[in-house]
């Protein structure tokens, strides 16, 4: 009998001592699932339509196991739970980056900064003081000059471009290289355009341009196609080293990107063309677990290339969906700032030219076939008017070949000037709309200039035009040409206000809501993800940024004033803001 006792006494003990491991201190609370990470007491835009908000999210195993209110979290909270209360700041899912240039963002903290330069002196002095840290010899990279915003204008000048002289004074002894913000142009000194053999009789290459003075001598400008009269030199130098040097350069690059885009929120990162030797590199580092940001490749390659070995690159959730790859990057033009856009008519401040096509329709048909043929999208650079309707009229051949292939996904990437009659086209053929919103606030000064006021009226940046028709649009930097900070781009994207305080088609805007679809879900129905990111709801992967403002009710001042709280990925904190 004592034995039996014992034996009940044991159980009623074992029960007991169940239940309160379900209990929090036994003090009345269900623990129905003990969470990794609860967040409460903050205010939660979800962008899940079926649940827009909520105060609390609780995180198990890097997903979300619940969203709701702060008083019902507490049944997710065990004795391991790191339990963080948000006093009322704002959470929303981590900003996808939808187009910017993952290895152009870590080398732009290598070289020099040239995007807050005044003026052409001060580009000048900048190179001046390179050169004397450098090696005789040694090559002088920087990027982000726009000769629409120097004050004053230089003198003298081409097209508005100053000439290479000055530069070339204050950098004798050394190769000299600066790309345009923009990217599709390179200024270079005359050291290195000696290098290069340009001469007065150097023919422009094909979908580019030497820009030369009156004389016919080439003043240290090289358009789209002719960058490469330069760049290749430099790429000859930056290959005269050993494959561990080039590798180890790669990599320092790639870290520094993954820190950069961790501190200002974004947890996904759409990158606008690799080759496959960084894909192999990104995927080793993936191996690692060295990369925290997810990353969405799109192949930049040759389409010789790609014939080769684009079958055997397709990669989809890669490294617990840190990496995937099933996207090509092409060009059809160049840029608005640089004159390199295709239009349907010409410039408005040069009646002779129209803008340039970079890659031959041709090509870009094949490249088209070969994609569909292996499940890739195609995701075509596209910023004139006339470069918009030739790629959209690309997609909607290669579309009608191919009946049986649905819901593709293919985008333009920027689309910033797209004639009125091509805006429903996006919608019809199920075109995205891959934007930059801070290009409009950046490339304003100059857009009437280039295409005057009723084409850009019609035309630039069209983003309100192009959802009420029923598009997609996601939203970017396209860093290193503009600060990656999604912040300024979002502020960008909802006022569409310049530094003087004008608006720049103000009719064009979206609301606070369309901005923050544009930078979350909408950057993952782009990468045909989501299902598993973009929104805050259970199930979802755990990839959540916390704010100091919330970006859906404060003032227009305050989106650029608020600062990144937590960065949070897989459902870890990875950064943590004062």
């Amino acid at each position: 009998m004592k034995k039996t006792i014992k034996k009940i006494s044991l159980f009623i003990i074992l029960v007991a001592t169940f239940f309160c491991s379900i209990i929090i201190s036994c003090g009345g609370v269900e623990v129905k699932e003990a969470a990794d990470l609860v967040l409460f007491k903050g205010v939660v835009a979800t962008v899940d339509e079926a649940n827009p908000t909520a105060e609390a999210i609780a995180i198990k195993n890097g997903k979300i196991s619940f969203v709701g209110s702060s008083n019902n979290a507490k049944s997710y909270i065990g004795d391991k739970t790191e339990v963080i209360d948000l006093q009322g700041k704002f959470v929303m899912p981590g900003f996808i980056e939808s187009h910017a240039h993952f290895l152009g963002l870590g080398k732009a903290k290598q070289i020099l900064d040239l995007r807050e330069a005044k003026n052409w002196d001060e580009v000048i002095a900048l190179v001046a003081k390179a050169c004397e840290e450098a090696r005789p010899g040694e090559w002088i990279l920087g990027r982000g000059w726009h000769q629409e915003k120097f004050d004053p204008t230089p003198e003298p000048n081409i097209n508005g471009y100053p000439t290479h002289n000055e530069l070339s004074k204050a950098s004798p002894n050394n190769p000299v290289m600066l790309s345009h913000a923009s990217g599709h142009a390179v200024f270079a000194n005359a050291y290195s355009m000696k290098l290069a053999n340009i001469t007065d009789k150097t023919k422009d290459p094909i979908g580019g341009t030497i820009i030369r003075d009156s004389l016919g001598s080439p003043i240290g400008v090289f358009e789209e196609n002719a960058e490469n009269l330069i760049a290749v030199l430099y790429e000859r130098f930056f290959r005269n080293r050993t494959s561990a040097e080039i590798k180890a350069d790669y990599v320092k690059q790639i870290m520094l990107a993954s820190e950069e885009c961790i501190i200002k929120g974004i947890t996904s990162f759409h990158d606008a063309g690799e080759t496959f030797e960084i894909i192999d590199i990104m995927k080793e580092l993936v191996d690692s677990n060295k990369i925290p940001v997810r990353l969405n490749i799109m192949v930049g390659e040759s389409l010789k290339a790609m014939r080769e070995k684009l079958k055997d690159y397709l990669l989809i959730g890669y490294g617990n969906n840190h990496l995937t790859v099933r996207s090509i990057k092409q060009y059809v033009d160049g840029a608005l700032g640089s004159r390199g856009a295709w239009l349907l008519e010409p410039y408005a401040d040069l009646q002779t030219h129209s803008g340039s096509n970079v890659t031959p329709l041709n090509i870009l048909k094949e490249i088209s076939a070969l994609a569909i043929a292996n499940g890739f999208q195609m995701r075509i650079h596209a910023i004139g008017d006339k470069g918009n309707r030739e790629v959209l009229n690309i997609y909607e051949e290669t579309f009608k070949k191919n009946p049986d292939k649905k819901y593709l996904r293919w985008s333009i990437e920027h689309a910033q000037h797209i004639s009125a009659a091509d805006i429903p086209r996006f919608a019809n053929l199920g075109v995205i709309a891959a934007m930059q919103g801070v290009h409009c606030t950046s490339d304003a000064m100059f857009v009437p200039e280039r295409l005057g006021d009723a084409r850009s009226e019609e035309s630039a940046y069209v983003w309100k035009k192009l959802i009420n028709s029923g598009a997609v649009i996601c939203n970017g930097t396209d860093a290193p040409v503009e600060d990656v900070d999604p912040l300024k781009c979002f502020y960008s994207t909802v006022t569409r206000k310049l530094s003087n305080g004008a608006e720049f088609y103000p009719n064009q805007k979206l609301s606070r809501e369309e901005a923050l679809k544009s930078y979350t879900i909408n950057g993952a129905y782009a990468a045909f993800e989501e299902n598993i990111k973009g929104s805050i709801t259970p199930g979802m992967l755990a990839d959540i940024v916390v704010l100091s403002k919330n970006l859906l009710t404060c003032s227009d001042d305050e989106i650029l004033s608020a600062k990144v709280l937590y960065t949070i990925v897989n459902g870890k904190i990875l950064f943590k803001g004062e």
